[in-house]
């Protein structure tokens, strides 16, 4: 395989790094929060700024493109080689609210760097993870002697991330020709940590629904009908109790069909990684862990399907008691979906579970308002591996792979674009994302550079669609 020589890349980008992070503070500089209206202006700002950079960059196409809500960026730079893959790269140019009085030790919108950190908002989530592909192009650029990028080369820059992603699934099936790649690399990810660089390789998916419980038409008194009609809080909890059975499995029946098993190379890539039971259960602010049986708990929050209560309420809530059967009931509930689940055939088997469970003199609604599809990609894609191993050469390291238990807008991408979807990140957990003193470290920004520099070329000699 040829390769791009990795001291011209290094050269190149200690030659540029300066500039690059001047840009990248200038831009952080925006406040771009996407979830405040006040600072729609701004989000705006932030777009058009990235549009001018990506242009001065070398792309030929640098647009600001329009939706229901705020803008994202599209820009385009082909290769001119025959038969050169597709690859669009997503990330997003928002950010979350952040204010110093919420307990920064430094401005968030002004960016601060101690030592080799950056802190600012957006530093890790996403502005530095979508910038570190302006150098990375032009290092690749400057190492293989190219006036133009290996692969044709997209980026799609949504400014609504931070708020759900509210009009992204009518922009990408509006602009679906424009946006048509053989591959999708998601630049919003993050690693296992400074020591430990990994390559996510799918995240799961999500469906919500809502079950609203109704016996009497009004709350009646519990000695004179009690025991003799049903009772929609009763009702709810015998719901909740029937969810699992004593494995801890979703005891939906048709749950599980169709959904893609862990292999066992992959259970054996999970194990390798340097995981820290007790430390994960002081971050998830628990005292045990409990889940599917046979699984590990990697395993459980990666790549197994889910059901988890997120509320139950009904009835008397207040102070002392009010000797009642009440008349309704509410249960929220949420499904964590992985690879080879269909979004329909959980809701039906939802709705079959749910008619079977809830006995006569109950009325009941079931609604689902909202869902995410899951999207894996197997290890031995090559794809996937010319990402591993241009992670690989930036960190002179073995590369390991995770999933990702969330949810996200890749899902959306591969079914729109129909493209396999890979994670190429930097960021790990200690970056603070949504959180105070959000930094992002100084030296994985450079791997991130690095690594984006090796994978147009990889992508270009050893991927054809």
């Amino acid at each position: 395989m040829t390769k791009t020589p990795d001291s011209v890349v290094r050269s190149y980008i200690d030659q540029h790094e300066a500039g690059f992070l001047q840009d990248l503070a200038d831009w952080l500089r925006i406040p771009s929060v996407s979830a405040d209206p006040g600072r729609a202006d701004e989000v705006r700002r932030s777009a058009e700024w990235l549009a001018e950079k990506l242009t001065g960059t070398g792309f030929p196409v640098a647009e600001v493109w329009e939706t229901d809500g705020l803008p994202a960026v599209f820009a385009e730079w082909p290769s001119g080689d025959a038969g050169a893959p597709t690859v669009l790269v997503y990330g997003h140019h928002d950010v979350q609210p952040a204010a110093k009085e919420d307990g920064w030790d430094t401005e968030p919108f002004t960016p601060t760097v101690v030592g080799r950190r950056m802190y600012a908002r957006g530093a890790a989530d996403d502005k530095g993870q979508v910038f570190f592909h302006t150098l990375g192009v032009r290092a690749h650029l400057a190492a293989t002697g190219r006036t133009a990028p290996a692969v044709n080369l997209k980026l799609l820059i949504e400014g609504e991330e931070e708020s759900g992603s509210p009009n992204f699934g009518a922009l990408i099936r509006r602009e679906a020709e424009r946006l048509a790649a053989d591959v999708v690399i998601i630049s919003d990810t993050g690693m296992w940590s400074e020591t430990t660089p990994t390559v996510c390789t799918g995240m799961r998916g999500l469906a919500d629904a809502q079950i609203d419980l109704f016996g009497p038409d009004s709350d009646i008194h519990s000695g004179s009908f009690g025991g003799a009609v049903p009772n929609p809080a009763d009702v709810a909890a015998s719901l909740v109790a029937a969810l699992h059975d004593a494995d801890r499995r979703v005891a939906v029946p048709g749950f599980y069909d169709g959904v893609v098993e862990l292999t066992a190379e992959e259970r054996a890539l999970f194990a390798e990684l340097p995981f820290d039971e007790a430390q994960w259960l002081k971050v998830a602010k628990s005292y045990g862990t409990l889940g599917e049986a046979g699984y590990s708990t990697l395993e459980r929050v990666w790549a197994r399907p889910t059901a988890e209560v997120n509320g139950i309420w009904g009835g008397y809530t207040g102070p002392g008691q009010k000797t009642i059967v009440p008349a309704e009931a509410h249960v929220k509930l949420s499904f964590r979906l992985v690879a080879g689940q269909e979004v329909e055939k959980v809701r039906e088997a939802v709705r079959s579970w749910v008619a079977e469970q809830v006995p006569e003199g109950i009325r009941y609604e079931l609604s689902f308002p909202g869902a995410t599809r899951p999207c894996l990609t197997p290890l031995d894609h090559p794809a996937l591996q010319s990402t591993a191993r241009a992670m690989g050469r930036a960190f002179e390291q073995k590369i390991l792979f995770t999933r990702e238990g969330g949810s996200g807008p890749a899902a959306d991408l591969q079914d729109v674009l129909g493209a396999p979807v890979l994670f190429l990140g930097i960021s790990v957990p200690s970056d603070g994302w949504h959180s105070i003193n959000e930094k992002v470290e100084l030296d994985l920004l450079r791997k991130g550079v690095e690594a984006s520099a090796y994978l147009w070329a990889d992508l270009a000699e050893t991927f054809r669609p």
